[in-house]
C-alpha cells in the first residue's frame, strides 16, 4: 500500500449522528478511497457517552476504531464491556487500572497503523488524569518501534492546549486530530512537513443545534442554572470529518476537511 488514506469522523452525537454514519459512511469511503476509519463517539448515546449497542453497531457500519473522551464511562454497560472490545479506545491518560485501553496498533493489508486517545487537562472537572504531554512522548517512542503511522485523537477543551500538543508532537506522528468542541475549525495544515493537524474536526449529527443538542433546553439551563436532561436534535444532519493521506514513511502529505449533508429523513431509529 503506497499511501494510506484515513477518514477521521467528528464526534458522533445521538441517534441522528449514528444515522448519518449509516447513510453516508460507505459513500464517503468509496468517493475518497478510504483505507481506515476512526471516529470519536463520545456523545453517540443520548449526547453523553456511548453505550455497548451503539458501539457494536458503529463498528459493524465500517468504523475501525472508536475513540471516546471524558464521557467514555457514562454508560454503565460500556464500563463493563470495554475490556472485551479492542476497537474502542478510552483516553490513555486515565489510570492504568481503568477498564479498556488507550491505544492500539491495527494491522490492515500488511500495513500497521496506531491510534492513541488522549484527554486534555483543562476544563474537565469530573476527571483527574495524568499529564497527556508526558504520556504521549513515551507512547510515541514505544509505538515507533513497530510503525510510524500514528494517529492521535486529542480530546481537549482549549485551543492553546491543542496547539501546544501540535508543537509538542509535530514531526513525530502522522496526525493529531482535535475533538470535543464539536464545531469544525478551518486551521487544517501540515506541521513540519510531517504531521496533519486540525484544532477540531467537528461533529456528526444536527447542524441546527448546540453541539448536537436541543437549543431550547441548553438555553434554559443557562437562564435558570437548574440542571436539566439535555435532548439531542435531529434537524439538518451532516457528517463532518477530515481525510488524511499518509506516505510510506508515516508522514502526512495532505489533510482535507469534508462536510457531507445527510438528505434522508430520520424517523427516530438509526437502524
Amino acid at each position: 500500500m503506497s499511501k494510506l488514506r484515513v477518514l477521521f469522523i467528528g464526534e458522533i452525537v445521538g441517534k441522528c449522528g449514528v444515522f448519518c454514519v449509516k447513510k453516508l459512511l460507505q459513500k464517503i469511503k468509496k468517493k475518497y478511497s478510504i483505507d481506515f476509519v476512526v471516529a470519536n463517539a463520545d456523545g453517540a448515546t443520548g449526547g453523553f457517552g456511548i453505550g455497548k449497542n451503539h458501539a457494536i453497531y458503529l463498528h459493524k457500519l465500517g468504523i475501525n476504531i472508536i475513540t471516546g473522551g471524558e464521557c467514555i464511562y457514562y454508560k454503565r454497560d460500556m464500563a463493563e464491556y470495554i475490556n472485551e472490545a479492542p476497537f474502542i479506545l478510552r483516553a490513555a491518560n486515565y489510570p492504568k487500572e481503568n477498564p479498556g485501553r488507550g491505544w492500539l496498533i491495527y494491522g490492515k493489508d500488511g500495513t500497521k497503523i496506531a491510534v492513541i486517545s488522549l484527554l486534555g487537562l483543562a476544563g474537565f472537572n469530573r476527571v483527574h488524569l495524568s499529564n497527556p504531554f508526558q504520556l504521549a512522548t513515551h507512547l510515541v517512542e514505544r509505538i515507533q518501534k513497530e510503525t510510524n503511522n500514528i494517529i492521535i485523537d486529542f480530546h481537549a477543551t482549549t485551543t492553546s492546549e491543542k496547539y501546544s500538543m501540535f508543537y509538542h508532537l509535530g514531526g513525530k506522528v502522522s496526525a493529531i486530530i482535535g475533538t470535543h468542541s464539536k464545531v469544525p475549525t478551518a486551521d487544517e495544515t501540515i506541521f513540519y512537513d510531517t504531521t496533519a493537524v486540525i484544532c477540531d474536526v467537528g461533529r456528526t449529527g444536527s447542524l441546527n443545534s448546540v453541539g448536537g443538542l436541543d437549543p431550547e433546553v441548553e438555553i434554559r439551563k443557562f437562564l435558570t442554572q437548574i440542571p436539566e436532561y439535555s435532548k439531542t436534535k435531529c434537524e439538518s444532519l451532516e457528517l463532518q470529518a477530515v481525510v488524511v493521506e499518509i506516505a510510506d514513511n508515516g508522514a502526512a502529505t495532505s489533510i482535507q476537511r469534508i462536510k457531507q449533508e445527510c438528505k434522508e429523513y430520520f424517523n427516530g431509529n438509526p437502524g
